[in-house]
């Protein structure tokens, strides 16, 4: 069989091909154009420094004409899957060329498929859509152009703004992978509204509806094929790709290529956020890896949050959500900067699937202020302490097995403290080093009584004895004993030891004593 050579654009994706539209701005069409156009795409940019090559099919193409146009044919559902030699070339490409790309494509998919399958029938688009994102970023949620085309569904910035896509240096929700497919079925909605044809609005996600206007015009055409000659390079090829990125999906295993790690979502539990949160702390007080919660949370572009985050949801590993609950005080410390208590920090237990410890439950560490809530209608006039602050420096001698993460805590100070303290620029710290730690030391004396407005379970555990009248606590709906000890600094035991519980069963309405 002899071959030639025909030199085709590809379609942006981050393994291996290039979605790259060429921008051709009218200032009449910027609700739609200018930001969905993409000059290159981040696969053609950080990974080929020259155009690909397909080979032209033959007389004798190793995958039959016929057998193709049939397969087509039995997987046309909404979209039209037309045939054609270029999307016969890609097939095949995809077969001999890039079936490694292929591959990844196969055990990603039960990652992100779920997902886009669900915002698709939100929105009533069709199901085989889902293919599109292959051909956009190669299922990479951040990757991004030179162009700044960035995500799943690679969104300019203007476009992604446009859409409900929150960004600034610290966020960009294009890469969050829900909120970019929700942000893409409404566009993809809306070209289809202008085109009333599928082939066409596909084209126009990769060019722009202006672009594609223009060809019907000089063209006189009224479908993506009778306009094909004079779309962009890139967009003739755009329509194929994704027709035999179809067809590979679930035709694949008869041409030899399987999926070998297939990837799935991590179970996740969420904490919504409200102030600064040192993420790489986090990972070290919590036992996680940093790459995990990166991949949860693709969206956030730095290290941390900062000061005024506000209601933002944080996704964790379910594996390590209880230890970090049951560590909370500690944790929250490390990676707050010791600001956590000042309440600029509010968290509470969510889930996107199902909660590790229960469905709605309120995360204990949430300080209230203004509150009304009947536990503290209980209370009386109240003896409160007046704190001075005393800061003394200590000296630690690096102890064989010791890690910045494990000295954090047994000073109770944030590995970013220790790392300024002692002019770290890494984690790495050799035995026998002499690392400088503050130490902050309260001194208390009695006050004035005044009527307590909010309680802090940390101060309640340090002076026990500083009230002088018994509180209490109305159990509410959804109350545990766990959850009841921990907001107020209690062992379980000491709980129902004080209120003469024997087994772990409690009331709403039930009034528990707290302290005497």
């Amino acid at each position: 069989m002899r071959l030639s050579k025909k030199v085709l654009w590809l379609g942006a994706m981050c393994a291996g091909f290039w979605n790259t539209p060429s921008k051709a701005e009218n200032p009449q069409e910027k609700s739609f154009e200018p930001d969905t156009l993409k000059t290159e795409t981040a696969a053609e940019a950080t990974l080929l420094p020259y155009l690909p090559e397909v080979e032209e099919i033959g007389p004798n193409p190793s995958v039959p004409q016929e057998l193709l146009k049939k397969r087509f044919a039995k997987l046309e559902k909404s979209i039209p899957l037309t045939y054609h030699k270029s999307s016969h070339e890609f097939v095949e490409y995809f077969i001999y060329r890039k079936a490694e790309f292929t591959q990844t494509m196969m055990e990603k998919m039960p990652l992100y498929f779920p997902m886009f399958e669900k915002a698709l029938a939100k929105h009533g688009l069709p199901t085989e859509l889902k293919y599109l994102s292959m051909i956009e970023s190669g299922l990479n949620p951040t990757v991004i152009s030179h162009a700044r085309a960035g995500g799943l569904w690679q969104f300019m910035p203007a476009t992604g703004r446009e859409f409900g896509l929150y960004q600034d240096k610290y966020i960009d929700e294009r890469f969050e992978p829900v909120k970019a497919t929700e942000a893409a079925c409404m566009y993809l909605k809306q070209l289809y509204r202008i085109f009333g044809d599928w082939e066409l609005a596909l084209a126009s996600y990769n060019t722009g509806p202006g672009n594609v206007k223009r060809a019907m015009r000089r063209s006189r055409g009224t479908t993506f094929w009778t306009i094909y000659n004079v779309l962009p390079r890139e967009t003739r090829s755009y329509v194929p790709q994704y027709v035999a990125m179809n067809y590979m999906m679930n035709y694949g295993n008869d041409h030899g290529i399987f999926p070998k790690n297939t990837e799935f979502q991590i179970p996740n539990d969420t904490i919504h956020v409200n102030g600064y949160l040192d993420l790489v702390a986090l990972c070290e007080q919590s036992n996680m890896r940093f790459e995990e919660l990166k991949k949860l949370n693709p969206q956030i572009t730095k290290t941390s949050l900062p000061q005024q985050t506000r209601d933002f949801v944080l996704k964790v590993p379910s594996v390590q959500y209880t230890y970090f609950l049951s560590n909370r005080d500690s944790i929250m410390v490390a990676c707050t900067g010791g600001k956590v208590l000042d309440g600029t920090l509010l968290a509470k237990a969510d889930s996107n699937r199902t909660d590790s410890l229960g469905v709605n439950k309120t995360f204990p560490y949430a300080l209230v202020s203004n509150d009304t809530s009947s536990d503290e209608e209980e209370e009386a006039e109240a003896e409160q302490t007046v704190s001075r602050n005393k800061t003394r420096k200590t000296t630690h001698t690096v102890r064989r097995g010791e890690t910045l993460s494990t000295i954090s805590r047994k000073y109770r100070v944030s590995v970013a403290d220790l790392r300024k303290w002692n002019h770290i620029r890494r984690s790495a710290i050799g035995r026998g080093q002499r690392l400088v730690v503050y130490k902050t030391m309260k001194e208390t004396a009695p006050a004035a009584k005044v009527a307590v407005a909010t309680y802090r379970a940390e101060e309640q555990a340090a002076n026990p004895a500083r009230h002088t009248r018994k509180r209490y606590h109305t159990v509410q709906r959804g109350d545990t004993l766990w959850i009841i000890s921990q907001r107020y600094g209690l062992e379980i035991g000491q709980l129902k030891k004080r209120n003469n519980i024997r087994g772990n069963s409690i009331k709403p309405g039930q009034k528990l004593i707290i302290s005497t």
